[in-house]
């Protein structure tokens, strides 16, 4: 049995869990999420507590029992505390401006780059070459930050491009000259 499906996961007070049929329904203070079950997961709501259970010992219940408790940790968690992602723009000439609720790039090509925010999804800027992602749903806000770090990604020999703040760009010598 999955180590991470059969620890009980704890309702906050300020979240309300629904489950109809094989459809869960995540509300709190920032939003609401929802998330589709499979056929061969089960799901009991407990007071307080929701256990994630499999019917069958089929493989794919196997695969996904630890998988779909953590989904629903990550609603829960979305809901309440929501999740950020920071980006950073390395380069000279590299900077970022707001466009309303989008951005717009100059990453070093001969034209802008625009970026168009995902529905549940806040684009935000600080200085010129930070970009802060928020929402609630956590694979939206990945997703969206991947997308942003795939237009320039980070380059090792002089290590410009986007990159997430907390990442490390191991960078390389180059090319030595001969003498």
């Amino acid at each position: 049995m999955s180590r991470i499906g059969r620890k009980t996961l704890a309702i906050p007070d300020q979240v309300t869990v629904e489950l109809a049929g094989q459809v869960l329904k995540t509300k709190g203070p920032k939003g609401e999420l929802s998330l589709t079950l499979p056929a061969y997961i089960e799901v009991k709501i407990e007071g307080k507590e929701i256990k994630v259970d499999r019917r069958g010992n089929q493989g794919q219940a196997k695969a996904n029992h630890g998988l779909v408790r953590s989904l629903i940790n990550n609603q829960i968690i979305g809901v309440t505390q929501g999740y950020k992602k920071t980006l950073e723009m390395v380069g000279t000439g590299y900077r970022v401006v707001a466009k309303g609720a989008n951005l717009e790039l100059a990453v070093g090509f001969s034209h802008k780059v625009e970026v168009k925010a995902q529905p549940g999804i806040k684009l935000s800027i600080e200085g010129n070459n930070i970009i802060h992602i928020e929402g609630i749903d956590k694979e939206k806000v990945g997703q969206m930050a991947a997308d942003i770090r795939s237009i320039r990604p980070p380059e090792p020999y002089n290590g410009k491009g986007i990159k997430y703040i907390d990442e490390v760009i191991r960078r390389k010598q180059g090319k030595a000259a001969v003498g």
